[in-house]
């Protein structure tokens, strides 16, 4: 049964940005696709439709988040269509590749963002994604085991289409279709979800390209200079004492003073 806590699900003649559902899951070749109008998170949502027996790539869709959630415990409001607020259900087959899935969907995000922003995507480790200074989406990747075996992953996404007033945040360019976004990424994250082993050559390459913080000095979580990443995933910063390795925590940036 589906979480009590979404409520609002589109019936079968609603639409999502003139799309309905059955149209989504031929669109996106997706076995299950729901759509919300409101909803406390679509990690929420995920969590409990898997629990009751839902194939990998089940897609979440809502118009509104009024407890969305971030690492740390951090929560979040979006307004009715500000954003393009998902989560997809996979079931992976290597658990420990799960460790590196929020910047393997943050490398495939970023690349298919780059058609719609006005300048290119930064990535800062380990799940936010920015353009020109200023967040324009996140990713929290939330698993579940079950006697140390893993059941599945939900991996949620928030991207702004529309800035929140209160807060220095990026957007994608005005008159971008949510639906056209969802074409190319859903697939994009796909392919993250199913890749096994340590970060390539290729993907610590294209991290580096776009490593907002690489370079600057850091006091989380270890105060130094950011060094980029390993093919663990893990955050380098150095010190005058070495390198750290940092698997855990947030990244907290020291602001350029005038």
């Amino acid at each position: 049964m589906v979480d009590q806590r979404a409520s609002g699900r589109l019936g079968a003649n609603d639409t999502y940005d003139g799309r309905a559902g059955a149209s989504l899951m031929q669109l996106l070749d997706l076995p299950r696709v729901e759509v919300y109008d409101s909803v406390t998170s679509t990690l929420d949502v995920a969590h409990a439709i898997a629990e009751s027996g839902a194939p990998a790539g089940t897609l979440i869709l809502a118009e509104e988040q009024t407890a969305g959630r971030g690492r740390g415990g951090r929560t979040w409001t979006s307004a009715a269509g500000a954003g393009i607020l998902v989560t997809l259900l996979e079931r992976p087959r290597d658990p420990k590749a799960v460790e590196l899935l929020s910047l393997r969907v943050g490398l495939k995000a970023a690349r298919v963002l780059d058609r719609f922003t006005a300048a290119p995507v930064q990535l800062k480790w380990p799940n936010d994604l920015y353009v020109g200074g200023d967040k324009l989406a996140g990713v929290l990747v939330e698993a579940r085991w079950r006697d140390e075996k893993l059941e599945w992953v939900a991996i949620g996404i928030g991207i702004n289409l529309r800035a929140p007033r209160a807060l220095p945040a990026a957007a994608l360019r005005g008159g971008t279709s949510r639906v056209e976004v969802l074409a190319e990424l859903i697939p994009a994250v796909r392919a993250a979800a199913a890749a096994t082993g340590p970060l390539t050559t290729k993907e610590l390459a294209e991290f580096t390209a776009r490593d907002l913080a690489r370079g600057r000095q850091c006091t989380e979580p270890a105060v130094g200079s950011v060094a980029g990443i390993d093919a663990s995933g893990a955050l380098l910063v150095t010190s005058a004492a070495g390198t750290t390795a940092c698997r855990s925590g947030s990244l907290v940036l020291v602001e350029a003073t005038a």
